[in-house]
């Protein structure tokens, strides 16, 4: 009786429901709205007993009252956008999320088993939710730090933890991230590179970002750790990527960011972008020069705007970047890989 009453009155909350019968989801994995529950917030709160994978996950959203409703799952990963519905309005989205065990940076936390969602946003309304396997889908693979990790505590955010709201069905993003790690790290320890390596699909594109934390490597070392990686990568017929590291929010006094700390120089002198750069065209891998296009946003703004990109009024951190700073630095990459051919426009938003 408990629970059918606080599945009604999450149906009441949300509008849409009661107006009509649910309409379930009838996968393998049971009832789509049957495991879901009422949170606090007027969220639904969704859990699904389901092995590591990738899964398909469609939603309709909408009813009978105007509705605003926004998805996130796992460890705070933005699986679907803030999406709009007028009274009366139902529109179905389908995305693909990657389920695996550490749900969030390989090094950290296991979380909890299965897959789950949050079906959320400023008045969420959802009349359907279905979750199917879906194996042969194709998995985006991040190699990163904590710029990039999908972070478990907010205000801490992961530009690659926003990321997944931009793909549609078909594709995940498999976000093996790790705060803290260098080159030489994620070579090192066979929960990093060891475990994206064994996943890699022929086809698979891996993007890499490490930088933050090459602050004694060697430019020697460095080239050959990244060189090792792309190889790696290409051995088991993945698409590697090489990304240029996010700039810190470190200004000079004329307003610009062209300084060591900003872009990445490290104790050695070794500039890391630079040498990405060089080793993307020597290598003749697709690169993305996250580092100029974030400079270019962090100089737009200026020395005070752009502290909402970073925890700079949170933390004092200006290497680290808030849930906005890591939307739009996600929307940045993601323009890369549409312009860039890295993953077919069919299968981006």
């Amino acid at each position: 009786m408990r629970r059918t009453a606080l599945l009604a009155a999450a149906a009441t909350l949300l509008g849409s429901l009661a107006a009509t019968p649910a309409a379930h989801a009838d996968g393998p994995y049971g009832h789509g709205l049957d495991h879901c529950a009422a949170t606090a917030t007027g969220a639904l709160a969704c859990h699904f007993d389901v092995a590591p994978g990738t899964y398909d996950v469609t939603v309709t959203l909408g009813g009978g009252t105007a509705g605003s409703t926004a998805v996130t799952g796992e460890t705070r990963r933005a699986l679907l956008a803030e999406t709009a519905t007028a009274a009366g309005e139902t529109v179905r989205r389908s995305f693909t999320v990657d389920v695996r065990e550490p749900e969030g940076e390989p090094t950290g936390p296991a979380g909890s088993p299965g897959l789950d969602l949050v079906l959320g946003g400023a008045a969420p309304r959802v009349t359907a939710l279905r979750v199917t396997p879906a194996p042969s889908a194709r998995r985006l693979f991040l190699v990163g730090d904590s710029t990039v990790c999908d972070q478990p505590g907010d205000p801490y955010t992961g530009w690659g933890q926003r990321l997944p709201a931009h793909l549609r069905r078909g594709i995940a993003v498999a976000n093996h991230a790790d705060s803290g790690e260098s080159t030489v790290t994620f070579l090192a320890n066979p929960a990093l590179f060891d475990t994206v390596e064994a996943a890699i699909r022929p086809g698979d594109p891996v993007l890499i970002q490490l930088a933050h934390n090459d602050k004694q490597t060697d430019a020697a070392t460095y080239r050959a750790n990244l060189t090792s990686l792309v190889e790696r990568v290409r051995a088991r017929g993945g698409e590697p990527v090489l990304v240029t590291p996010i700039v810190r929010r470190w200004f000079n006094s004329d307003g610009t960011l062209d300084n060591g700390i900003a872009l990445l120089v490290n104790g050695l002198g070794v500039d890391h972008p630079a040498e990405i750069r060089a080793l993307a065209a020597s290598l003749g891998t697709p690169l993305i020069d996250l580092t100029a296009l974030t400079k270019a946003r962090v100089e737009q703004l200026g020395p005070e705007a752009s502290k909402t990109l970073y925890l700079t009024t949170e933390k004092r951190d200006n290497t680290h970047t808030s849930v906005r700073g890591a939307t739009e630095y996600a929307a940045l990459v993601a323009e890369e890989l549409r312009a860039r051919d890295i993953v077919p426009d069919r299968q981006l938003r």
